[in-house]
């Protein structure tokens, strides 16, 4: 999906922090100079540095600043991530060498499958497996799926997370190399385009400890919008 303006500007202050280019209790530029030295608006100056927070990274001081944290723990944040490549999210979250390999192929839809994505038995789905490393400890696979006629995820407009810690199915387990019955991280992801219909589906391994916390942030409408429907 096309990077906002807001994730990329996180993402550059992130690297900087994780590389210790700014030592944890340093002072982050001021709203106003983030928004002078990178001419963006002061909405985006203000959600790059909420999704800082949101990660972790740093705390936000009243009437003093905004600070980097004096402890980095890796906190998954959605939907944000979803508009980064697994490249670009990987790298913002390590100063370590990441590795991501990608392996495509159109294969068959099996009941299951065909099901959910509303297609007759046998036909073709664009099947995507990636792999990440960080220096060459294997950090993520994922198994993705979508119709032969979607590109990418730039189309949806909803998405659903589902995360648990579960036993991994046999490729993941054997790429993160994990033990007879250790659980791993798992996010079962579905996006839907406005018409409800699915378009994507992905199935994502992480190593249990990879993350401190996932966070999941969704716009509410008001009540009365809502009332109103």
């Amino acid at each position: 999906m096309p990077e906002p303006a807001y994730v990329a500007l996180a993402g550059a202050y992130a690297r900087r922090i994780r590389r210790a280019e700014l030592a944890p209790g340093s002072r982050l530029p001021s709203y106003a100079e983030l928004v002078e030295r990178h001419g963006v608006s002061e909405i985006v100056a203000r959600k790059a540095v909420a999704l800082l927070q949101s990660q972790g990274l740093v705390r936000c001081v009243r009437r003093q600043g905004v600070y980097v944290a004096d402890r980095l723990d890796l906190v998954r944040v959605s939907p944000e991530r979803q508009r980064e490549s697994a490249e670009t999210s990987f790298r913002n979250e390590s100063d370590r060498e990441v590795a991501v390999t990608r392996e495509i192929e159109q294969v068959a839809a099996d009941e299951a499958l065909a099901e959910l994505f509303d297609l007759a038995g046998g036909d073709r789905l664009t099947h995507v497996v990636t792999r990440a490393t960080e220096d060459a400890r294997p950090i993520s696979i994922s198994d993705t799926y979508h119709p032969v006629d979607v590109a990418d995820a730039s189309g949806a407009t909803a998405l659903e997370e589902t995360i648990a810690d579960r036993l991994p199915a046999p490729v993941h387990a054997q790429w993160l190399r994990t033990r007879p019955g250790e659980l791993v991280k798992t996010v079962h992801q579905r996006f839907f385009a406005a018409d409800g219909r699915l378009v994507m589906l992905s199935d994502v391994s992480y190593p249990r400890d990879r993350y401190d916390a996932f966070t999941f942030r969704m716009t509410l409408r008001p009540a009365a919008a809502a009332d109103e429907e």
